[in-house]
């Protein structure tokens, strides 16, 4: 029997099965090798984007805490300008000061992935902007104060600072949006928590948010 060889009785192997099975095997090995290096080239891809998505929102929380912190800056110069007129009520100067402080304490160098630590932000952060609304009423009754040069000029940067800080949360939670929209798509949702990436929170809008408070001192004397 030409081409086949005895291995037992009643039982033929050809001499070329060997042969033909190992090339079965090899193929097999090189796509599964194949899928393995096309998904690896997805994960790297996919992982990219993620980090550009994150570190814009990183980028974007810096221009919010910088906004901020321009109000922060004013502050002093608007405490010694005020201070300065008769008879001008501390206490109203004691609490811009300390809701000063208390945003100097809760301070964060990345973007929050935490929604408590956004919240805590956004306090102090109120706190701060409600004791400005307190300053700018009680400065109502002290018409001296209200012409002076310097005052103009402080609340004129505040206003600015006050819209400016409008803008800079909204493209933060425009940013914040993309990133959150790209870890929660196919293929980065199966592997974006593993590789690190969480959900970030937005700020939140309050009743009368969607205006940034007004720091107006009616220098004409009248009624707005």
């Amino acid at each position: 029997m030409s081409g086949m060889t005895w291995k037992c009785p009643g039982i033929f192997q050809s001499p070329y099965g060997g042969r033909f099975l190992y090339s079965r095997s090899m193929k097999t090995l090189l796509v599964l090798l194949g899928v393995v290096v096309v998904f690896g080239l997805v994960i790297a891809s996919g992982y990219n984007r993620l980090v550009s998505s994150n570190q814009s929102v990183e980028a974007q929380w810096a221009q919010v805490q910088n906004v901020y912190q321009r109000r922060a800056d004013l502050i002093p110069n608007l405490v010694k300008t005020v201070e300065g007129a008769a008879n001008f009520e501390k206490g109203t100067l004691t609490d811009i000061t300390e809701a000063r402080a208390s945003v100097g304490k809760v301070q964060f160098a990345n973007a929050p992935s935490d929604p408590a630590q956004l919240e805590q932000f956004e306090k102090a952060q109120g706190a701060l902007g409600g004791a400005l609304g307190r300053l700018m009423v009680v400065v109502e009754r002290y018409p001296d104060l209200k012409a002076n040069a310097g005052f103009q000029s402080l609340q004129s940067q505040l206003e600015g600072t006050e819209n400016r800080i409008t803008v800079e949360r909204g493209r933060f939670n425009e940013v914040v949006q993309g990133y959150n929209t790209k870890i929660k798509s196919i293929p980065a949702v199966f592997y974006a928590a593993f590789l690190g990436f969480k959900e970030r929170p937005y700020f939140q809008a309050k009743a009368g948010a969607e205006e940034p408070p007004k720091v107006e001192f009616n220098f004409g004397g009248k009624k707005s």
